[in-house]
């Protein structure tokens, strides 16, 4: 039976991996481990590991690593506690594989940590382009130190390949988070503002917005150009979904609330609004603003237009129904008109989703069952150059 350890370190990468552990879990000859890190420990993010001992999953390690600093040296530091506790993990929980999913500094640490331990990884989104942040550096490194790769298009099949991967290790699977909107029976209108605690309206946003960790202008400035641009629809109500702990996340945080207590009955805030509802929000609202690649890979799937905000997920491939704009409030302001005009909302209805390639989960618990261990620690570059 091959021991599979499972990583996640944040509510959202959790949801995008809830069928791969599901399925993990229910597979005879796999044994599911789970180790939570990160935000799913912290007061102040939500606690969100319970939400995964309330899904029936037992959690083999809790590594504590967030620290109340945002700055780049409390993040370094975290990167540290990081390293140190996933060696002392996995040293006891001796998995045959490691899967892990994106470009959080957490995850990086967890590869690095595997890498000595002679563990050999799965990855999930490797090959993605993301310019305006240091996870796209991240994303890559964590690629180099892997062995199993899982993609979400053919086009970031062949980045991980360019980078010296085995041609016959690497897997386009489609996106994981789109299986969510397949498999999950949504929220009702009226369930779902029971469920918020909230009223919608007739028109409805919902803002997800992280900091860009190498861009010249600040979260604050950046933040507030949206802010700005939201008050020139008063009658929009809007849902707002909080940061991750990243470097300066919590100026924004500290920005939605002061705007959330201004626009009472116009604006909630939630720090984790949990898949269901998550989901059921995007069904629902009739634009998604920010910078958050959710925007531009589960949004499609609803057939909803996104305004993408400044350079935090350019170079991602995205659908039509995606408007990218700068981060100035005049910018935010007309690609929103634009979104909502009916001649856009018109041309997405035969929208087609990139990242849609069938059940990702069931694809990479097939690969993960039967593809040989021993060969893989001792990886060779594969060299394009002739």
């Amino acid at each position: 039976m091959r021991k599979i350890c499972v990583v996640t370190g944040s509510r959202a990468e959790y949801g995008i991996l809830y069928w791969v552990l599901k399925g993990i879990d229910n597979d005879p000859d796999l044994q599911l481990q789970v180790c939570v890190t990160g935000m799913h420990l912290s007061p102040e993010f939500g606690l969100t590991y319970k939400q995964i001992e309330e899904d029936g999953f037992f959690i083999n390690e809790k590594i504590e690593i967030v620290l109340s600093s945002d700055t780049p040296v409390g993040i370094s530091k975290s990167m540290g506690l990081a390293l140190i506790g996933f060696a002392e993990a996995l040293d006891r929980l001796k998995p045959d594989l490691i899967l892990l999913l994106g470009d959080r500094y957490e995850i990086f640490s967890c590869a690095a940590g595997a890498l000595v331990s002679k563990i050999p990884v799965v990855h999930c989104h490797g090959g993605e382009i993301t310019k305006g942040a240091i996870d796209e550096s991240l994303r890559h490194a964590i690629t180099k130190m892997s062995h199993i790769h899982f993609c979400s298009t053919d086009e970031y099949r062949e980045r991980v390949i360019q980078l010296g991967e085995d041609p016959s290790h690497v897997f386009n699977v489609g996106a994981l988070g789109i299986e969510n909107i397949k498999k999950i029976r949504l929220l009702s209108r009226d369930s779902f503002q029971s469920s918020i605690g909230f009223e919608i309206g007739e028109q409805n946003f919902l803002v997800t917005f992280h900091p860009v960790t190498l861009d010249n202008f600040s979260a604050e400035y950046q933040f507030k150009e949206l802010l700005k641009a939201l008050d020139f629809f008063p009658l929009a109500k809007i849902i707002f979904t909080k940061p991750n702990s990243d470097t300066d996340g919590r100026i924004i945080i500290s920005l939605i609330d002061q705007y959330v207590e201004k626009n009472k009955g116009r604006s909630i805030s939630f720090i984790s609004m949990g898949q269901l509802r998550y989901l059921s929000a995007l069904k629902l609202v009739d634009l998604i603003i920010g910078n958050s690649s959710s925007g531009l890979i589960e949004v499609p799937s609803f057939k909803k237009p996104t305004v993408n905000i400044g350079d935090r997920q350019e170079g991602r491939i995205a659908a039509r129904s995606v408007i990218n704009c700068g981060i100035s409030s005049e910018e935010i302001v007309k690609s929103i008109e634009l979104a909502l005009s009916k001649d856009f909302q018109s041309s997405l209805k035969n929208l087609v989703n990139p990242y849609d390639n069938g059940n990702s989960s069931e694809e990479i618990i097939r690969i993960i069952k039967n593809i040989p261990l021993i060969p893989l620690l001792k990886k060779k570059f594969f060299d394009l150059i002739n």
